[in-house]
C-alpha cells in the first residue's frame, strides 16, 4: 500500500478515514461491512482506506495501533480524528458529523468571532438562509434574536432535537423564549415577578431579570411547569460559568433550590 500516496496526499483533497484491521479480528468483521456501506454512500465527502495491520506492521506502530479495529481520519496529512471499537452506523455517523472537515463551519467560525456590528449580524442572516442545515449557525443567531423575535428563535433552533449535541442549547434558548412569551393570568406573587423578569430580558437588563426570577424562585421554584426554575438555569447556562452575573448569582439561586 502507498500510503503516502492513497492517505496523507489525498487527505489535501478530502478526507480520508483509515480503517485498521486484521483479518482475525471479530470486530473488525462487524466494523468493516457498515464503515464500507457508508463510504459509498458518502463518496463525495471522504474515501476509505482499509490498512491490514498484519501486513502494515510498521505502519501500524507508527500510528500507536494497539487494538483493533482503530478507526482514524486524516485532513491534510494529519490525524484530526480517531475511535476505537466495533461502532454501530448511529454512532460512526455521528462520529463523521463531527468531525468532517466543513468549509462552511470554518467560514461559520470566522464569522462568530467578530459578531460585534449590525452588518456581522446581517452577514450570519443570510448565512443561515443560504446553509439552513448549519445548526451551529441556527443557534448562534437564536442567541442574538430571542430577546427581540423569541418566536423567530424558537423557530431557528427547530431542527435542534433530542439527542442531538445541541440539544442543551437549544433547549435554553427554547426557555428564555418560553418566558419572553409569558402571559400570566393575573399580575400577583410569582406570576408579577416573572413579568418583570421578562420586561427587563426585553430591554436587555439581565441582571434585574435574574434578581426577580431568583425572588419568583424563591416564592415557588415549581410555579408555571418550573418556570423559575428552568429559565435561570438557562440564562445561566446560555452566559456561561465565567460570565460575571453567573458568578455573582448562581451561588443564591442554588441556595434557593438547595
Amino acid at each position: 500500500m502507498d500510503f503516502k500516496t492513497n492517505v496523507l496526499e489525498k487527505s489535501y483533497e478530502k478526507p480520508v478515514v483509515v480503517d485498521f484491521w486484521a483479518p482475525w479480528c471479530g470486530p473488525c468483521r462487524m466494523l468493516g461491512p457498515t464503515i464500507e456501506k457508508l463510504a459509498e454512500e458518502q463518496a463525495k465527502k471522504w474515501d476509505l482506506v482499509k490498512l491490514n495491520t498484519e501486513e502494515e506492521q510498521e505502519l501500524a506502530a507508527q500510528y500507536g495501533i494497539s487494538s483493533i479495529p482503530n478507526v482514524k481520519m486524516f485532513h491534510k496529512g494529519e490525524v484530526i480524528a480517531e475511535f476505537a471499537g466495533a461502532l454501530s452506523r448511529t454512532m460512526i455517523i455521528e462520529w463523521l458529523e463531527e468531525h468532517l472537515p466543513d468549509e462552511r463551519k470554518e467560514g461559520l467560525a470566522t464569522l462568530l468571532e467578530n459578531l460585534e456590528s449590525e452588518e456581522s449580524v446581517s452577514l450570519l442572516e443570510n448565512f443561515v438562509v443560504e446553509h439552513p442545515d448549519v445548526k451551529e449557525a441556527r443557534l448562534a443567531l437564536a442567541k442574538i434574536v430571542v430577546y427581540e423575535e423569541a418566536d423567530k428563535a424558537i423557530e431557528l433552533v427547530a431542527p435542534i432535537r433530542i439527542g442531538d449535541k445541541l440539544e442543551g442549547e437549544a433547549t435554553n434558548i427554547r426557555t428564555i423564549a418560553e418566558l419572553l412569551n409569558f402571559r400570566p393570568e393575573n399580575e400577583q406573587g410569582v406570576a408579577a415577578l416573572l413579568s418583570h423578569a421578562q420586561k427587563a430580558l426585553k430591554n436587555k437588563k439581565e441582571e434585574i431579570a435574574i434578581q426577580y426570577i431568583i425572588e419568583a424562585a424563591t416564592l415557588d421554584k415549581a410555579y408555571s411547569n418550573d418556570l423559575p426554575r428552568r429559565i435561570a438555569i438557562a440564562l445561566f447556562n446560555t452566559m456561561g460559568p465565567q460570565h460575571p452575573l453567573t458568578k455573582n448569582y448562581r451561588w443564591k439561586f442554588d441556595m434557593v433550590l438547595y
